[in-house]
């Protein structure tokens, strides 16, 4: 019996990583799939234009450096080790804590 081409311990770490259809934007309920599509197929010229992929990044401001990110190169854009729920709880301590709302950077002159 010939065994698999990559270590089963491979499958299940990536299958707890954020996937396409998981939020990133939990105000708007905006997925990372809409996000990444949005860029390529606009090329926004500032990061703040992500804001009109259903309003992605207008609520809490959590999900910003992410859609900072994909904007730059939605091709590359991978949410780190981060699971879903590692998301979720972060974007959680976030809130409850009151730090600064993440701002999109100034445009360049």
């Amino acid at each position: 019996m010939v065994g698999p081409a990559f270590p089963l311990t491979s499958i299940r770490l990536e299958s707890n990583r954020m996937h396409p259809d998981d939020k990133i934007c939990y105000c708007y309920g905006v997925s990372m799939r809409k996000l990444m599509n949005f860029s390529r197929r606009t090329r926004p010229q500032r990061p703040s234009r992500m804001t009109e992929c259903l309003g992605a990044g207008s609520g809490c401001g959590w999900c910003i450096p992410f859609l900072v990110k994909i904007a730059e190169n939605p091709d590359a854009f991978v949410a780190g080790d981060l699971t879903p729920d590692q998301y979720a709880e972060s974007r959680q301590t976030y809130i409850k804590t009151r730090q600064s709302r993440n701002t999109f950077p100034e445009p360049s002159p």
